[in-house]
């Protein structure tokens, strides 16, 4: 068996470093937050296949709420619980094949983000949905994230605004359908205390969060616009009458 790439043995070390801070009490909160946020976001999203590109969690947690048929994971390693093996910016999956697609995250932690973004077009069918979670850059997480040498968490690249996701889809020609913000807490606590459940991170009361959101999930859809030919109008050849045009009714002035 050849040796493992140092790309692979790369991506091993920094998923071993990220397993760890999701088995810590905050990774743990954040992990059930975004279950059932995604729970919410997916009761309306149904077909055949439910893509989730990229490893984000111990296993399938936020997969659990899919009410797609069937819901796939691909990853670069196995160790990421992965069903199918492949890069994100290369998928092994046919073209216009995929219902719904979700990026937890990925998209922070890629080299090329765009180019995830192109390579999710092209697996996801017409009028398929394409849910994105990501970090806020204006937030306590932004801020922990860019003074952290290894990131925060562990292994993140960048801080991708939504207005910089949706902008990328704009330009594939994407709807967003519906965006919601979440994390109340700051990234240098240990979560909520137990008995508090999710509800500080989603904020689901009525009075106004302590502290600005630090993540958001942006939901689209791929719209498929068809073009429609005009024709032009028949203009029916004027009539001549003793070798003069037959006048017309339209008053002269």
């Amino acid at each position: 068996m050849p040796p493992p790439t140092p790309k692979l043995t790369a991506f091993s070390d920094r998923h071993a470093a990220l397993s760890a801070w999701w088995r810590g009490s905050l990774g743990a909160s954040l992990l059930a937050a975004e279950s059932e946020l995604l729970g919410e976001a997916l009761e309306d999203v149904f077909g055949w296949e439910l893509l989730q590109v990229g490893a984000w969690g111990t296993g399938r947690e936020l997969l659990a709420g899919s009410r797609s048929r069937h819901s796939t994971v691909v990853a670069p390693v196995a160790e990421s619980g992965a069903n199918i093996l492949g890069r994100p910016s290369e998928l092994p999956v046919l073209s216009d094949s995929v219902d719904a697609v979700l990026l937890p995250h990925t998209l922070e932690f890629a080299a090329d983000p765009y180019a995830i973004v192109r390579e999710v077009d092209r697996v996801l069918i017409g009028e398929g949905q394409l849910l994105v979670l990501g970090f806020r850059p204006w937030s306590l997480w932004g801020l922990r994230a860019s003074t952290t040498r290894n990131g925060h968490p562990p292994g993140l690249r960048r801080v991708l605004s939504e207005r910089r996701v949706r902008e990328w889809l704009f330009l594939l020609g994407y709807e967003v359908v519906a965006s919601r913000n979440y994390l109340y807490c700051s990234p240098w606590s240990r979560g909520p205390t137990p008995g508090q459940g999710n509800g500080r991170l989603l904020h689901r009361g009525l009075m106004s969060p302590p502290l600005p959101s630090g993540a958001y999930l942006l939901k689209a859809r791929k719209r498929m616009y068809t073009l429609t030919p005009i024709r032009g109008r028949f203009r029916e050849a004027p009539a001549v009458i003793g070798g003069l045009v037959k006048p017309t009714t339209r008053q002269q002035t």
